[in-house]
């Protein structure tokens, strides 16, 4: 086996970080699922309570995006997601199992940058990638999912920038700042986002 394969292979810690990673953000996940009722709630009356949770999808997405930056291991981000959205249903979430299989898909699609770059950079910009990718393929499925085809226009055009907007803001620097920000504390040394931090190593110009 390859230096490189080995570097891909997941350890102990590993498992660990995105347990850990995804009981986190089922928390906040499920009480994002109220906070987007509430902003739903005083957005009907005006007609548009339709787009009350898509500023906060990027909230949604940080279980996978955290998970990457942090271990940069292929798989990482599609486990954290999917754990997040399962404890987030046992919890109660009343959108049903369904969440679990948008959990999957949401970090099948943070990944999707990722991979497309071999696992080999993990900086800003493609940070900010990966919430553009998740954001427009979480969409894709919601239009034939919740069938938001039937809605007017502005409506669905509303939809996908703000959801872009959101994930691009907190799955991509959000979770980036977390994750540096971590690193720096020292609290991450035993990954590579530390590892590549302590040693001085660029996110910037990969």
């Amino acid at each position: 086996m390859t230096e490189n394969k080995q570097s891909m292979v997941w350890k102990t810690k590993d498992i660990l970080m995105v347990a850990i990673i995804g009981v986190l953000c089922s928390f906040l996940y499920l009480g994002n699922v109220y906070l987007g009722l509430a902003i739903t709630t005083a957005l009907t009356p005006a007609g548009w309570g339709v787009i009350g949770y898509e500023p906060l999808y990027g909230i949604f997405f940080m279980a996978a995006s955290l998970a990457v930056f942090i271990i940069q291991k292929p798989g990482v981000g599609i486990v954290a997601e999917v754990i997040a959205a399962t404890l987030e249903v046992l919890m109660g979430n009343w959108f049903g199992p369904g969440v679990i299989l948008t959990g999957l898909i949401q970090g099948a699609s943070v990944e999707l940058v990722f991979f497309l770059t071999r696992y080999k950079k993990f900086n800003l910009k493609t940070m900010m990638a990966s919430g553009v990718s998740v954001a427009l393929i979480s969409y894709a499925y919601h239009l034939f999912e919740s069938q938001y085809y039937l809605l007017e226009l502005k409506f669905i055009l509303a939809m996908v920038v703000t959801r872009t907007v959101s994930a691009v803001i907190i799955t991509g620097i959000v979770a980036y700042g977390i994750g540096t920000g971590l690193a720096k504390a020292g609290v991450l040394n035993a990954y590579p986002l530390g590892q590549k931090l302590n040693h001085k190593e660029s996110y910037e110009v990969d």
